[in-house]
Parts: structure tokens; sequence; C-alpha cells
């Protein structure tokens, strides 16, 4: 199968997801049936155990039947972790709370058979990923459909950002203001000089750097704005978020007692 978000990265298009935080198969299938182009599976913050094979092949079935993609944030940069995720058939992996290049290049490195000239190390099973050994060209293909990403969530990474975005093969960069606001002595308060700057230096360096940025959409009018300022992939809420806005809107539009 062909990653339609590293095409879409590719060629400068935007791509708008949708948090499942019910870590549902149906609601995934869901999902890429109403169109989303990816679903994110948020296992740093919950949802299953990532190292559960087949928890997470159930998850990446019901998202190749619909046609979306899984974006899959893992909860630790561990390469051996991101080389488990891949073999399961996740294509789109980011990492949290980095603060180093040197451990985002050591996680991109496990993720290539041949990262920037060298051998990689990523290890040549027939997993998932390769369909069991069926799969024609799978070296070539994973090394060309593969993207890993990461989080920029913490001062040191801001501090960091121009050499994490020259980490060879890195595939996005995806600001995440509520961590940020924490790392800066600001929890919660998004909108502190602090942290405002922080993600404008990221955002911009990014684009100077043509690292596709990802990020947060808190309502339509933001996500638009932030699609104007270069962001290429924008989460849109979440599958508890937009139950909430709809129970709550029924309840709130019934006339009688309860």
């Amino acid at each position: 199968m062909v990653n339609e978000l590293r095409e879409t990265l590719d060629s400068d298009g935007v791509a708008l997801g949708v948090l499942d935080n019910t870590y549902s198969p149906t609601l995934v299938e869901f999902y890429g049936e109403l169109g989303m182009d990816f679903v994110w599976l948020d296992f740093e913050h919950g949802g299953p155990d990532p190292w559960d094979a087949s928890k997470v092949e159930d998850l990446s079935r019901a998202a190749e039947g619909a046609d979306v993609d899984l974006l899959v944030r893992l909860p630790d940069t561990d390469p051996t972790l991101v080389r488990k995720a891949l073999d399961l058939g996740v294509r789109n992996v980011f990492l949290p709370q980095v603060k180093t290049a040197d451990e985002v290049e050591e996680a991109v490195r496990s993720a290539r058979f041949t990262y920037d000239g060298e051998p990689g190390e990523r290890g040549l099973g027939s997993p998932r990923a390769r369909r069991w050994g069926l799969k024609d060209n799978y070296v070539e293909r994973e090394d060309a459909e593969t993207v890993v990403g990461t989080t920029i969530e913490t001062k040191e990474a801001v501090e960091n950002i121009d050499d994490i975005l020259a980490v060879p093969e890195l595939g996005f960069v995806f600001l995440g203001p509520l961590d940020l606001s924490v790392s800066y002595g600001h929890p919660g308060e998004l909108d502190h000089p602090d942290v405002q700057n922080a993600l404008e230096t990221v955002r911009s360096a990014a684009i100077d750097a043509d690292v596709p940025v990802g990020g947060l959409g808190f309502g339509m009018d933001d996500v638009n704005e932030k699609v104007d300022a270069g962001y290429q992939i924008l989460n849109l809420g979440s599958t508890t978020g937009a139950l909430k806005g709809a129970v709550q809107g029924w309840l709130d539009g019934y006339d009688g007692e309860r």
C-alpha cells in the first residue's frame, strides 16, 4: 500500500485527521469512511500497550480496510519500539518528549534499512509489514514509505531545533503547545508569550528547513489560519470531544424535565 500521508507531505499538501482516544478499530474504520486523511493514535497518553501486537494489528487492519493512514505517537523514543510498530504494519510514527537531535537520529535510523548512505538499523524479518514474507521489494518500499517524525514539546527541543531539523530523513515536526506550556513554566497558558515565541521559532525554522510542520487545530478558524501559516498536518479534534459536543447539544435542546 502507498503511504498517502507521505505523498501528501512530499507534494506540499495538507493532511487532516482526528485523535481516536477510544482506540477502537470500528471508529478507525468509520473515520476512514468519513474521509479523514489520518487517524491519530496516541500511545503516550493512553490506549493499549504498543507492544501488544494483536491490538495494534487490529487497528492497522481497520485503517487499511478504510484507506486511511494511522499516525501513531509512541510512548518512548526507544528504537526497539519504533521497529516493533513498523513491523506490525504502522507506517507513520512520531516520538514524544525529545530533547536532542541525537535521540531523534537514533530513532529515525532504527526505522530504515539504509540510512543517509549507510546501513540502517531496521531488522529484516518477515513480519506483518512484509505480509509474512510475501511482499515484493520490501526493503525498498519500506524505506520509501516509512515516516518518522517527532513532537517538539520541550524547552530543550526548541533550543536544539536547528540540529533536530537537520536529522536526515526526519519526516515532520509536530508542535505540542500543551507540553511546551509546562516546559516553559506556564502550565495551560497556551497564549503566554514564552509559549507563543517557542511555537513560532519552531514553525519558522521548520519551514525554512523544508521539514513539514504538524499541530493541533483549536477550531476550524484556527485550522485554516495554520494552513495559511504553512502547517501540513492538522488534528481537528478527538472522538470524545466530538461526542461531548453532540451529546451536550442534544441535552441542551431538550425542553422537558430530567
